[in-house]
């Protein structure tokens, strides 16, 4: 196997932890700012729009007001007039015309009174003047061309003398286009300025993160070596107690009863201690990653065969058969060690917490590009209010059977650590008094980036499963 250059990195679980911590932080920076920065521009940004624009919208629509006095005056060539003289307004890059405009129109939307000036296109196209005659007033904007830009137009009608008709409508345009253009760079503005601004908060949040995570790193570190220190040392004390009261019931017939039976629960409460340290001090190292790991190729058929066998005479003694399906060729990489050790944990509690008579089922096959073992049982269940506490370190679900059983509540935490630093996951599913199914999921060998055996008969025949295993075997006869 190619192992220069394409060896797996043990990415370390309290750095994964952290890392994902201080990036849901910045996330929560950079959204929080990102709020307040929409809010802020589109205040901004309307506001201007209002202060920039009613003005104008105000004038063209006084003047409008105006005019048709004086239409309904009876100065209509005035009030017809095509522009207003001393307009402060002029025009984007050309010197004299003025910007507003003065168009009389009768009820049909005719024309009465042509300019000698050129009109901007578009300021008397479209249905304004409709609107006006049906609604009493209307207004738009519309594009006045290359050299006027945006108008505004506001059209209002003017009643007939006996207010039982309506005579005309006079029709008011005003450029906005200086407006607009200056809401043009005020948005552009808002939009770079926001995006820098959301980018410094990224680089801002990352490093105010790390700084405000660094004390819980150095606490994670310390509880870390902390377990690590405690368990090692444990171990050594438990083994010599475990062994003295082993050698004591050697001679337990010179023993009075209740002395043997004393000794009996040293023996018992020091392997449970012994467990629970091996189980602490793995979970450490498994978190620190100081835990050694090799990369093999690994057949995981062979793999859970070889667990079913370690557990097939436990599983004699409590009348639980053990069967076996394997689909496909899945080959994984990983350590062979970590990954059994995993598989040994969901057997064991499939047996655990099985009945007596019944079956524990492991599968392996290929399911959308990944290795998958799964452990099926008949046992009690688990209730669906536990199942999403399950790998919780310590947490079982029925403590005095837990107990009984030998259990501690790391089973699953280790399992699922080893799962994780193989880059897959443990899932469990399960019906109450039906069974449970744990599910290790993992990628396949050339998913990882790694030559697939397929094509290599040497190393293959060396992983090939032993042939003696077919698609299904038993361990206790029905």
């Amino acid at each position: 196997m190619r192992r220069s250059g394409r060896r797996l990195l043990v990415e370390e679980a309290g750095a994964s932890l952290f890392r994902g911590l201080r990036t849901r932080l910045t996330l929560w920076y950079c959204g929080v700012l990102g709020a307040a920065l929409i809010l802020f521009g589109v205040a901004l940004y309307f506001g201007a729009n209002y202060f920039l624009l009613q003005p104008l919208e105000d004038s063209a629509q006084q003047h409008a007001r105006m005019h048709a006095e004086q239409w309904l005056a009876g100065h209509l060539d005035r009030a017809c007039a095509s522009s207003m003289p001393g307009n402060p307004f002029p025009a984007p890059g050309k010197e004299g015309p003025v910007m507003e405009w003065v168009l009389c129109f009768d009820a049909q939307g005719h024309p009465l009174i042509g300019s000698d000036d050129q009109l901007p296109p578009g300021l008397i196209s479209g249905s304004l003047v409709q609107q006006a005659v049906q609604q009493g007033n209307a207004s738009d904007i519309v594009d006045g061309g290359h050299s006027f830009g945006a108008i505004y137009r506001y059209a209002v009608a003017v009643p007939s003398s006996d207010g039982s008709a309506v005579s005309g409508v006079v029709l008011v345009g005003e450029s906005i286009q200086a407006q607009e253009n200056a809401l043009s760079l005020l948005l552009i503005l808002l939009l770079c300025l926001g995006a820098l601004s959301l980018l410094g908060a990224g680089v801002g949040g990352l490093f105010l993160a790390n700084r405000a995570l660094a004390p819980a790193r150095l606490a994670w570190a310390n509880q870390q070596r902390f377990i690590a220190d405690a368990s090692h040392e444990l171990r050594t004390p438990l083994t010599l107690l475990r062994a003295d009261a082993e050698v004591l019931l050697r001679s337990r017939e010179r023993l009075q009863g209740e002395d043997a039976a004393l000794l009996d629960d040293i023996v018992t409460e020091t392997n449970h201690l012994a467990a629970i340290a091996n189980n602490l001090l793995t979970l450490a190292r498994l978190d620190s990653g100081q835990l050694h790991r090799e990369h093999e190729v690994i057949h995981l058929a062979t793999l859970a065969h070889h667990g079913a066998r370690r557990i097939r005479a436990l599983a004699v003694q409590r009348a639980i058969r053990v069967e076996e399906e394997h689909h496909d060729q899945p080959y994984v990489i990983g350590d062979p060690l970590l990954l059994e050790q995993a598989i040994l944990v969901l057997l064991d509690n499939a047996l655990k917490y099985n009945r007596q008579g019944g079956s524990v089922l492991i599968r392996t096959l290929e399911r959308d590009g990944r290795a998958i073992l799964e452990v099926c049982d008949t046992g009690i269940g688990i209730p669906p209010e536990h199942l999403p506490h399950l790998g919780e370190r310590f947490y079982r679900v029925d403590k005095a059977r837990s107990r009984e059983a030998g259990g501690t509540g790391l089973g699953l935490s280790i399992a699922r650590s080893i799962a994780r630093l193989h880059r897959g996951q443990l899932t469990l599913t399960s019906v109450p008094d039906q069974g449970t199914v744990a599910t290790l999921s993992l990628p396949l060998a050339r998913s990882a980036g790694f030559e697939t055996l397929q094509h290599r008969p040497a190393l293959r025949k060396a992983a090939a499963p032993d042939q003696r295993l077919g698609a299904r075997e038993t361990g206790l006869s029905r």
